[in-house]
């Protein structure tokens, strides 16, 4: 039997059922969940930066996106306030639209 060791979303114990498969499971404590939360949003990053294709991209963000409602779930925060954090710093720290790729900068003596 393979072992996986890895948070999984919650419908793949029934998948595993359905195809005939028996498995082993449990169910994390807070702490717990937060540090594997933040492993499985490490492994779908890669996933992310591996993908091939654009399809597959879009496959890794959606799957690195639920990780982060969960993650933003663990502290106390639903989707859309996330969603509202982000306009917030788009708005006073703007976005990447722009593709500014910051080089170095150089401190500006004043008073000389």
């Amino acid at each position: 039997m393979p072992t996986y060791n890895k948070l999984v979303r919650d419908k793949i114990p029934t998948i595993i059922e359905q195809s005939g498969k028996t498995f082993k499971s449990r169910v994390l404590q807070r702490e717990e969940y937060q540090n594997e939360l933040k492993e499985k949003a490490k492994e779908e990053l890669q996933e992310y930066i591996e993908a091939q294709t654009h399809q597959d991209a879009i496959e890794e963000l959606a799957d690195l996106l639920e990780v982060m409602h969960a993650l933003a779930a663990v502290h106390g925060a639903t989707p859309e306030q996330l969603e509202k954090v982000r306009e917030e710093k788009a708005k006073e720290r703007g976005k990447f639209d722009g593709r500014i790729y910051l080089v170095e900068t150089e401190e500006v003596s004043v008073g000389r």
